[in-house]
């Protein structure tokens, strides 16, 4: 079972455009015991073609237990990890990872290149 929070606004109306707030960050606990473990889904809302790409988020010293695919997400500093290795979060395309630690990192969106 998975419990937690979002952090999202709604895709901009036009098409042509996207901007921080199509990036879609979900969080939740996974209700498995030992070290709390925790399940993040970062996601592009934004109907364009041109998807944004060189995502980073605010993570704080993020670490983690569990071993976390740097290609999916990596701390390059304190509070600055890059999502999908830099490549562009296409429409629909969704990055998913585990990670395990006493405690939740409030990850947010930092920044991004978009079109």
């Amino acid at each position: 079972m998975l419990s937690g929070q979002v952090n999202n606004a709604s895709c901009v109306l036009s098409a042509d455009v996207c901007t921080n707030k199509d990036i879609s960050i979900f969080q939740g606990r996974d209700t498995s015991s030992g070290i709390p473990q925790y399940i993040v889904q970062i996601s592009n809302t934004c109907l364009s073609d041109c998807a944004p790409s060189d995502i980073h988020v605010f993570c704080g010293w993020f670490a983690s237990a569990l071993l976390v695919n740097p290609n999916t997400f990596r701390r390059i500093g304190f509070n600055d990890c890059l999502v999908n290795g830099g490549k562009p979060l296409r429409h629909g395309d969704i990055v998913r990872f585990e990670y395990a630690n006493s405690f939740m990192y409030a990850l947010r969106f930092k920044s991004a290149k978009f079109c």
